[in-house]
């Protein structure tokens, strides 16, 4: 009996001391529990509430906003010689998000508050989708001095009631990454300013109504991503745009950019993407500089005059999947590499030029194409496409306004690279 009252006092021992151990090392694990600050918490409220005041926030979310914060905000913990010592308000996003993320959607009367540029300095990432809808909302002036130097991410998409100057948004932000203003309602030009911001990787401006000229980047040497599509810009692209060698996109489409194209714009050679129609662009020939650019994966020049002929770039462009060439003015017959090189070609348009000759019998062998637009040329002869081609494209296959082409029968089945080809 004494033998196992002994083992039974060693097990009552031994379970006590696994559990002090076991809290330690959780203890030790876990941040400690800290609160956000009042004033933090307080100008959270007036954020959340300016963008949407019909949803009682401090009601749903009366203590620690950060101990189970709504999807508007995202927390994080601070430390000091390996110690953490704070937790602060890092991203306020508001309107959607992504398809699963059920963010409450803004109010058509948002106000923008001006504690948002005043109250979190460890800030992050800014994020508003379509929260400035209703009433006119202005920006500040200028940001205030002591608004986030950390921040990475700025970005206002769909707000056409968000009226101001670009230069506005232009802080002390020497770790921004991306910049994205689009749809919103910002007029005048692009601060010189910008080119301060050597950390950018994406700078998104369109759909605004910016005006004057393309502004200064040469000293962003880790610029990825340039789109000013939409707006009322002018001049000429710099000389200088072919030092921006990490160059993935650049989209300059409906504006009224004129003049040539600089030289060295080959210089580009990561470019995949290469947006630059419905400006005034050309007037010294075709587009020679694509062949120097062996990763385009989409080209689009349509309604500039590159005039002249189609280059013939296209065995060293085999990855591209979209060609808008349409409104251009080429002339000449098209280039039967078009039709061979490019492997995954999905989308082709040479409307609206003055194209004579033959379709190439090449561009019966498309079998990734799902619009083909050769419309209002002055093609002649026999099409190449067999029934199945045509059936399987529908509306977006367009020939028409080309008076002397004849649509013929190609019998058998859908053509492959390897199918036979038959006229009749």
């Amino acid at each position: 009996m004494a033998t196992s009252r002994i083992h039974l006092f060693l097990l009552l021992l031994l379970f006590l001391f696994t559990s002090t151990f076991i809290t330690s090392q959780q203890n030790e694990d876990e941040p400690p529990k800290l609160s956000l600050d009042s004033s933090e918490q307080e100008a959270s409220y007036r954020v959340i509430d300016s963008v949407n005041y019909a949803i009682p926030r401090q009601t749903i979310f009366p203590n620690d906003l950060c101990a189970s914060p709504p999807d508007d905000i995202v927390c994080d913990f601070f430390t000091g010689n390996n110690v953490v010592t704070s937790i602060h308000v890092t991203e306020l996003r508001f309107g959607y998000i992504s398809d699963y993320r059920q963010n409450p959607h803004c109010s058509p009367n948002s106000a923008l508050d001006p504690l948002l540029f005043t109250s979190f300095k460890p800030l992050r990432k800014v994020f508003f989708y379509k929260c400035f809808t209703g009433n006119k909302v202005s920006l500040p002036e200028t940001i205030p001095e002591g608004f986030s130097s950390v921040l990475e991410e700025l970005v206002f998409i769909g707000n056409p009631s968000l009226v101001g100057k670009v230069s506005s948004l232009i802080g002390n932000f020497t770790k921004l990454r991306r910049l994205v203003l689009t749809g919103n309602g910002f007029h005048g030009s692009i601060p010189g300013r910008i080119s301060d911001l050597v950390s950018l990787q994406e700078i998104t401006f369109s759909r605004n109504s910016l005006s004057d000229g393309f502004p200064t980047l040469y000293r962003l040497r880790n610029l990825k991503v340039v789109d000013f599509s939409h707006n009322f810009l002018d001049g000429n692209a710099p000389d200088s745009i072919g030092d921006l060698t990490e160059f993935l996109k650049l989209d300059l489409r409906f504006n009224e950019f004129s003049e040539d194209m600089p030289f060295s714009i080959g210089k580009l050679k990561n470019l995949e993407f290469l947006y630059l129609s419905y400006n005034h662009f050309g007037n010294y020939g075709a587009p020679l500089f694509l062949v120097e650019m062996p990763r385009l994966r989409e080209v689009y020049l349509s309604g500039n005059q590159f005039g002249d002929r189609i280059p013939e770039v296209w065995k060293n462009l085999e990855g591209i999947s979209g060609i808008g060439f349409s409104r251009m003015g080429p002339q000449g017959n098209i280039p039967a590499s078009m039709g061979s090189s490019p492997k995954n070609l999905c989308y082709l348009a040479l409307d609206n030029n003055n194209l004579d000759g033959q379709i190439p019998k090449e561009f019966g062998f498309l079998e990734f194409a799902n619009e083909i637009n050769l419309e209002n040329n002055n093609l002649i002869g026999k099409t190449p496409f067999s029934d199945n081609f045509r059936d399987r494209i529908r509306k977006k296959f367009k020939l028409s306004g080309n008076p002397n082409l004849h649509v013929v029968k190609i019998s058998g089945p859908a053509i492959s690279s390897s199918a036979s080809f038959w006229w009749f």
